[in-house]
């Protein structure tokens, strides 16, 4: 038999490598769908390359690549009883995993069972062994991220709990085998609090945690002062590390506490805990029984670890009819078309979507919490990246704000527009309709505070929308501005208005500010947004009778007496000169912006183009730079980009967002994204769609029907244009 194994794969030998260090084996995911080997059909991690596939999509990759040795990786879940010595009550099922793996070749499906060490040539038994026991490929994509990323317990689905009746207090822990009151520990499977040792956070204890552990075998404990609406520090004794409980609010229910009534408390010595605000509650309808929907369109989508964030951007933006035609839609064109390497292409995705789309991104590729607004952006800059020659689907965001800036003194003025993808709000607390309950509330608790007692209950701000629409209409100080008027410094003022209108409009409230103390804080505020958008009369109007424009001038470049050659920046020369600039005009407009960097050299070479002899050989593409740069928001290498995928002459290229609508402008409210918590860098994100006539909720993997959608809650905004505007 082993002649015959080794005869088999003889023809295949060349074929099958061995992973080396810098090797990622993508064996938990297929690179094409949800496929896991938990699935029916399991995982196949090709033994060359060693990308995993579902059993859909292994064929396509044999077809294109011609590689035909797989390891089939199958894991089953099986049911047994089991009865633990120190725990006769214990009656529940226990779930267990049951791992198979085997050799298979294509295109015959022959299957070789593993371990075969004695029937298998030595490099292949090395080969599947290194399959085996690789790590996880997400692991070493986020490697230079700042945090490791928890893994789930092995133990949190099948984990059953003790009905002993145990209901753990607000306050007033301790030890139950000793006086400790600080770094305590609740046993997830019988209730018991315990404390811990010096190696869980460097606190201090006397170790009874793991005591109780070894004696009992219950594995999952979860640290009391970190309960949080977020989550908790949960240990697995058995695992022997910090793991993640996707099921920790369920378990902590069965104690008797309410995660989403938690909050950590600073003072580690006073482990008491404090209802929080209601927001938690309100943005995720708690007590409310909620009718959980399935199917098309309400699927949720797990959480990797902070990453609702990435998730409820998602949710909403495949919502959209034009991201189903673009990706959805073309999805069998996207596999057959897909590179070899299908992890590094953008189309496709599940949980390699967020190391893609993440991918040399300082904040995103790690695993803390993030701004969904900046994702948002990044997420619309990376769509405008791949489509290149097809579709773009974020173009149904986009649109140009006009903005007017004045001189004061010499009332002369200057029109410009950009491109933009959201409209951001700002919100007027001095607004508040409520104002004098705020003060009320603000000296209440500046007493409590002076007389060491306890605050009082927090006073939400509620302001109107209108108010917030007014703020953005309002003109602003420009600082530093030069007035080429007067070419000097002098005070200026902007006002935006809308040059054109995007079929999709989506709205921020700028809830977020920085304290005194330069710590950021998230304002407290209740805004009425409508489900009915009119923004007809922030429509712009152009240059006006009477109004002077400001001189088309650069302000002066001060150049230094120097003797010296003058050093130019060479980096700055060649981000211009691939922009198809000659040579010799980069390095003039370097010299002459005094290595002020490629922005201010292109403004001075756009400034120049007429001058006889200047810039005279790239006229010709003027037009289509300046046009760059505004669809980049004068972002220079956003405008690169915008170039290299916009090949097209300038009549051809010329965006049809660039046409101002003159129609009635109206839009209908179908989706918003709430935060939960202080900071965009901590807390939870969650939305709310409304099809087929409900609202439904999104909560990570939870997708139910919404019984009272917080609109007033809301972060990020998404409004529809009417059929009839």
């Amino acid at each position: 038999m082993a002649t015959d194994l080794g005869e088999l794969l003889v023809p295949y030998m060349p074929t099958i490598r061995v992973p080396r260090s810098g090797d990622r084996v993508y064996k938990s995911e297929c690179a094409f769908s949800y496929d896991s080997p938990e699935s029916e059909g399991g995982m196949y991690v090709c033994m060359n390359t060693f990308l995993g596939f579902g059993r859909e999509h292994v064929e396509r990759h044999y077809r294109k690549t011609g590689q035909s040795v797989y390891m089939h990786l199958k894991r089953h879940v099986k049911e047994v009883r089991r009865y633990l010595e120190l725990n006769r009550d214990f009656n529940g099922d226990d779930y267990e995993y049951e791992d198979e793996a085997k050799l298979v070749i294509f295109p015959d499906h022959y299957e070789i069972p593993l371990p075969n060490i004695e029937e298998l040539p030595a490099l292949v038994t090395i080969a599947c062994d290194a399959v085996l026991n690789a790590g996880s490929a997400y692991k070493k994509q986020e490697a230079d991220s700042w945090e490791d990323e928890l893994q789930v317990s092995k133990h949190a689905r099948s984990l059953r709990q003790h009905d002993s009746g145990v209901r753990i207090p607000p306050s007033g822990w301790k030890c139950a085998k000793c006086e400790m009151r600080e770094n305590l520990w609740l046993n997830l499977m019988d209730g018991t609090v315990l404390c811990g040792k010096w190696f869980f956070d460097g606190s201090g204890g006397n170790g009874h945690a793991l005591e109780h552990y070894r004696e009992t075998n219950f594995p999952l404990a979860v640290k009391l002062d970190t309960i949080t609406p977020d989550g908790a520090d949960v240990y697995s004794f058995d695992e022997e590390e910090a793991v993640l409980d996707p099921y920790i609010a369920e378990h902590l229910s069965h104690f008797g506490i309410d995660m989403l009534k938690m909050h950590r408390n600073g003072n580690h010595t006073d482990n008491h805990v404090q209802t929080r605000a209601s927001e938690w509650e309100v943005i995720q309808e708690s007590g409310l029984k909620l009718k959980a929907v399935y199917g098309s369109g309400f699927t949720g989508i797990r959480n990797l670890g902070n990453s609702c964030y990435l998730s409820t951007t998602m949710q909403v933006v495949f919502s959209i009819a034009e991201f189903q035609r673009a990706y959805v839609g073309n999805l069998q064109r996207i596999f057959d078309y897909s590179p070899l390497d299908p992890t590094q292409d953008f189309t496709i995705s599940p949980r390699m979507f967020k190391a893609l789309v993440s991918k040399g991104h300082p904040e995103f590729s790690s695993n803390r919490q993030q701004d969904v607004q900046e994702f948002f952006l990044h997420f619309i800059n990376m769509v405008e990246r791949n489509s290149t020659g097809s579709e773009n689907p974020s173009d149904v965001f986009r649109f140009i704000i006009e903005e007017r800036i004045q001189c004061c003194q010499s009332q002369k003025v200057r029109y410009s527009q950009r491109v933009d993808y959201l409209m951001q709000l700002p919100v007027p607390v001095e607004a508040a309709t409520n104002r004098e309950e705020m003060i009320a509330y603000e000296i209440k608790r500046k007493d409590a505070e002076e007389n060491m007692r306890a605050p009082p209950e927090p006073v939400r701000a509620h302001v109107p929308f209108t108010a917030c629409l007014q703020a953005f209409a309002e003109p602003e100080n420009v600082p530093e501005f030069w007035s080429p008027a007067l070419q000097a410094k002098s005070a200026g003022v902007k006002t935006s208005r809308f040059a054109s209108f995007p079929d999709y409009m989506v709205l921020q409230l700028k809830k977020f500010t920085f304290g005194l103390d330069w710590v950021p804080k998230k304002l407290d505020v209740s805004v009425d947004v409508p489900d009915f958008l009119d923004l007809n009369r922030f429509r712009s109007i152009g240059l006006q009778a009477g109004e002077e424009e400001l001189p088309d001038l650069m302000p002066p470049i001060v150049i230094p007496e120097d003797t010296r050659a003058p050093e130019i920046d060479e980096s700055s020369v060649m981000q211009l000169a691939e922009m198809g600039f000659p040579l010799e005009a980069c390095r003039k407009a370097v010299y002459y912006t005094g290595n002020m960097g490629a922005e201010m050299a292109f403004n001075w070479i756009i400034a120049h183009m007429e001058e006889p002899g200047s810039t005279s050989a790239c006229c010709s593409t003027a037009p289509l730079l300046q046009m760059s740069l505004m669809c980049a928001n004068n972002n220079l290498e956003r405008a690169l980009d915008w170039i290299f995928t916009h090949p097209e002459s300038e009549e051809e290229s010329r965006p049809c967002f660039l046409t101002p609508f003159f129609l009635t402008v109206g839009y209908e409210l179908f989706a918003f994204i709430s935060h939960m918590g202080t900071s965009t860098m901590s807390g939870h994100y969650v939305c709310h769609i409304k099809k087929e006539g409900r609202w439904v909720i999104y909560n990570d993997h939870k997708v139910c029907l919404s019984e009272r959608p917080p609109k007033d809650l809301g972060y990020m905004y998404f409004y529809r244009r009417l059929s009839s505007c």
